[in-house]
C-alpha cells in the first residue's frame, strides 16, 4: 500500500476503531482488553488520536490496536481497518475491474463523467438478481429509484454497483459491492468517491412534518424504502462527518422532520444513533427484537 493508504488507516479515530472492535468508549476511556481490567483503565487521546492503558502500559494507534487486539500483523490489521471502514488498498487491485480507475496521488477528484453513463439503463446479473430480490426481497421500483447495476471483473467475480448522489442529482461516488459471500474486499470504491450520506435525492420528496428514516448502511436503506418509508443511509459512525449532520439538522428547521431510527444491534449502531442525537435532540429510537442485527435482517422477518 502507499503512503497516502497508510496515513489514511492512521488517521481514523481512534475512539472510533475501538468501537468497532466491540471496545465501549466512555469519556474517552474503556476496559483494556490486554490485562485483566475492571475499571477503565484505557485512555484515549483524541487530539493525538492514540491509546495508552496506565496499567499494563499497551499504547499506539489506531494500526496498532487492531494489531493487538485481533492479535493480527501490521498487514492484516490494516486489511481489517480498510474492511471495517470501507478503504481500498492498493495491494487489494490483483483483481482489475473495468470500471476502476487509475490511481492517481491521493488528490484525484472524483469523474463522475466516466461513469454516469453505466446508471443510464441499469442492467441487473443474475447474481445480482439473487442477492436484490430472492435474498433481500428488496422491491423492484426500489432498485429503480437507486438506480442499482452491476458488472463482472476480469477474474469472474460479480459485483453490485451502487451509485452515490447528491441532493441536486449529481453523481458522487461509486460503492462495488462483492456478491460472493466471505470474498475480500468486501467494498471498492473509485477515486475521489463521496460516499456519505446515501439516497439524498429523496430529501427533495420531503413535506413538512414527514417522517425521515435513518439507517445504516445502504442495504438497510432498500428494505427501509421497500417497507414503504423514505429513508437515508450513513455509513457509520466512524464515516458521519459534520457536513452530513449539518444538511440533517437544516432539514429538522427548515420542514420540522421528524426522524426515526432503527439502530444495529451493536456497539457501531448504538455509537451512530447517540452521535446522531446529538445533533438530532427529536430522533426517535425504535429497537430492533432480539435475534435481529440490523434493519434489513428484521424487514426479512416481517414479510
Amino acid at each position: 500500500m502507499d503512503r497516502y493508504e497508510l496515513q489514511k488507516l492512521r488517521d481514523l479515530p481512534i475512539e472510533g476503531v475501538a468501537g468497532r472492535l466491540g471496545m465501549e468508549v466512555t469519556r474517552h476511556a474503556a476496559i483494556c482488553p490486554f490485562h485483566t481490567d475492571h475499571h477503565p483503565s484505557l485512555q484515549f487521546n483524541r487530539a493525538r488520536n492514540t491509546f495508552r492503558c496506565f496499567v499494563c502500559g499497551a499504547s499506539g494507534g489506531a494500526i496498532d490496536l487492531v494489531m493487538r487486539q485481533q492479535g493480527l500483523g501490521f498487514r492484516d490489521a490494516c486489511r481489517w481497518l480498510a474492511e471495517k471502514n470501507d478503504i481500498i488498498l492498493s495491494e487489494s487491485d490483483k483483481v482489475t475491474a473495468p470500471l476502476s480507475p487509475r490511481r492517481g496521488d491521493g488528490d484525484e477528484a472524483f469523474c463522475a463523467q466516466r461513469y454516469a453513463r453505466y446508471f443510464i439503463y441499469p442492467c441487473l446479473s443474475e447474481a445480482a438478481k439473487r442477492f436484490l430480490y430472492e435474498e433481500r426481497r428488496i422491491d423492484p421500483r426500489v432498485v429503480q429509484w437507486c438506480r442499482l447495476t452491476s458488472w463482472r471483473d476480469r477474474m469472474g467475480g460479480e459485483w453490485l454497483q451502487i451509485p452515490y448522489y447528491d441532493r441536486d442529482g449529481h453523481l458522487i461516488g461509486i460503492q462495488n459491492r462483492n456478491l460472493l459471500k466471505g470474498a475480500t474486499p468486501r467494498f471498492r470504491f473509485p477515486r475521489g468517491s463521496r460516499c456519505g450520506i446515501y439516497n439524498l435525492p429523496v430529501l427533495n420528496l420531503l413535506k413538512p412534518g414527514e417522517e425521515l428514516w435513518i439507517t445504516e448502511g445502504c442495504s438497510d436503506c432498500w428494505a427501509m424504502l421497500s417497507a414503504g418509508h423514505k429513508a437515508i443511509a450513513i455509513p457509520s459512525a466512524t464515516l458521519l462527518k459534520p457536513g452530513d449532520v449539518e444538511q440533517l439538522s437544516a432539514l429538522n428547521s427548515q420542514l420540522s422532520t421528524v426522524f426515526h431510527m432503527y439502530p444495529d444491534n451493536d456497539v457501531p449502531g448504538e455509537r451512530l444513533f447517540l452521535q446522531l442525537q446529538e445533533k438530532l435532540p427529536s430522533l426517535v429510537r425504535h429497537r430492533l427484537p432480539p435475534g435481529c442485527k440490523d434493519y434489513a435482517e428484521y424487514f426479512l422477518k416481517t414479510l
